[in-house]
């Protein structure tokens, strides 16, 4: 399965290098065209579509990622288990399962769709803004994480009173709260009233 880090043209067939495109979307999240990624970013950026996916182990468990240093937008701050943007014309589903695996090397067990958020969030340290209508994704892990160490810096699986004193701790991406109250229903739905999210 191929790679695609953030900024990496993509190569085409006559091997001229193609820019990652991204859908930009309306309030509704209705696609109205396509922009480049990283223009896509810079201030005061354009909704586009993108997702968040929350994986969990069998003890219920949120697996977390540090992202790797080298990454573009926020890196090394610890973030939800995966997060992308489809390609145009791509599910947002089939978009966060292939994102899974390339950064995790790993196949969620099961996804499930977890609801949308829209949010504007400013990177200080980068000056990038993510305006994105993020549709947010539940599911469990069962297989051994093989991580890709251009994409994650670090992983850990915690509780909900572990995350909560690692947030205290630890630098977070600015979306992580959003997206993990916005997927909380059906955390619960899926961890069951004993797992504390």
């Amino acid at each position: 399965m191929p790679i695609t880090p953030a900024t990496a043209p993509n190569s085409s067939s006559n091997g001229t290098a193609q820019p990652i495109l991204l859908e930009l979307v309306d309030e509704s999240g209705r696609t109205i065209g396509t922009a480049e990624k990283l223009s896509a970013h810079q201030a005061p950026g354009q909704l586009h579509r993108a997702f968040s996916v929350f994986l969990f182990d069998e003890q219920g468990r949120l697996l977390l990622q540090r992202r790797a240093p080298g990454k573009y937008h926020s890196p090394g701050v610890w973030s939800n288990t995966c997060c992308g943007h489809p390609y145009p014309g791509e599910a947002p589903f089939t978009a966060a399962a292939r994102r899974t695996h390339e950064e995790l090397g790993v196949s969620p067990s099961l996804l499930a769709e977890a609801g949308t958020v829209r949010y504007n969030h400013p990177d200080p340290a980068s000056g990038l803004v993510e305006q994105e209508f993020n549709h947010l994704f539940v599911g469990l892990v069962q297989a051994p994480l093989r991580p890709d160490p251009e994409e994650v810096g670090e992983t850990a699986f915690v509780t909900a009173a572990e995350l909560s004193e690692r947030h205290a701790r630890d630098t977070f991406s600015a979306w992580f709260m959003t997206v993990l109250d916005g997927a909380r229903p059906a955390v619960r739905e899926l961890t069951g009233p004993s797992g504390g999210w």
